[in-house]
């Protein structure tokens, strides 16, 4: 049985916190430069270009890429022989808490979601998930997510009979009303079966896949350059000044489920894709 310290924990989460809102991850990089590249439309290529310095001064001057500096979502791997000496999930709360006062980050929950709006001022509770592996190591992986594409995800109970047409109708259907709003171009994650409260997990997961990869079944992996193909064509381009960069990737992971449903979630990111991985 392997030990990990709670406190080394909490100063790992931390530091992925503030480092997180101000480096994008090198396979997002990458998707925007050959976007920008690639792409022929001037108001759209001038707009590719600001959003490429403003990524690399943020990097540069160690500032938020965007102002947005999200609801930290925390997805934990930790093997099954590790020992946490302390409380994992309060050492999370606390490395949140600690990043964001320490990195000047905009704090942006609210304790409660209706009745009493009040700023929890340090950005907690984060949004944790847990898995359980084989070994003896934790991984984690720390993705601040601004709520301006958060709001433009979508999740509808499909029946079996719509098929995988009516899958990718509901794709294009949500990216084309959500337009601008999650400031394009975006990063798209498709989550496809398990039940109500475990799609929109699996289109996170998606999401958050690096953004050069393909589905590892052939089928789904033609999905997935069809509809980015098909997502790009809509024209709403970067900002929604049109251009033929509305997307930079698109994935899809699946799940098994019911005889009777057929559950599909969207789930939308601007080009701020922000994500950071450590295993301890």
């Amino acid at each position: 049985m392997r030990e990990i310290q709670a406190s080394e924990i909490t100063q790992v989460i931390a530091q992925m916190c503030k480092r997180a809102n101000y480096q994008l991850p090198d396979d997002i990089k990458d998707c925007l430069l050959q976007a920008y590249q690639k792409e022929s439309y001037p108001i759209a290529k001038e707009t590719l270009g600001v959003l490429k310095e403003n990524l690399e001064l943020a990097s540069q001057t160690k500032r938020p890429i965007c102002q947005d500096t999200g609801m930290a979502c925390i997805f934990v791997e930790i093997g099954q022989d590790v020992h946490v000496n302390g409380h994992l999930t309060d050492a999370i709360h606390e490395g949140v808490r600690q990043g964001y006062q320490e990195g000047y980050l905009r704090k942006s929950i609210v304790r409660d979601p209706v009745l009493e709006r009040v700023n929890t001022q340090d950005n907690t509770p984060a949004n944790i998930h847990y898995d359980i592996v084989p070994g003896d190591k934790l991984k984690l992986t720390v993705a601040p997510k601004g709520f301006g594409s958060e709001n433009m995800s979508r999740i509808k109970m499909m029946k079996p009979s719509d098929g995988i047409e009516g899958v990718k109708r509901f794709i294009l259907e949500t990216v084309e009303e959500a337009g601008p709003n999650p400031c394009p171009p975006i990063v798209i994650g498709v989550g496809i079966g398990g039940s109500f409260d475990t799609v929109g997990l699996l289109a996170k997961k998606a999401m958050l896949e690096n953004a050069k990869a393909h589905h590892p079944d052939p089928r789904y992996a033609a999905i997935e350059k069809e509809m980015l193909e098909k997502v790009n064509a809509l024209g709403i381009g970067p900002a929604g000044f049109g251009g033929g960069t509305t997307a930079l990737a698109l994935h899809i992971q699946t799940a098994p489920t019911h005889i009777a449903g057929m559950p599909v979630a969207v789930a939308i990111c601007c080009h701020v894709a922000r994500k950071m991985e450590v295993e301890l």
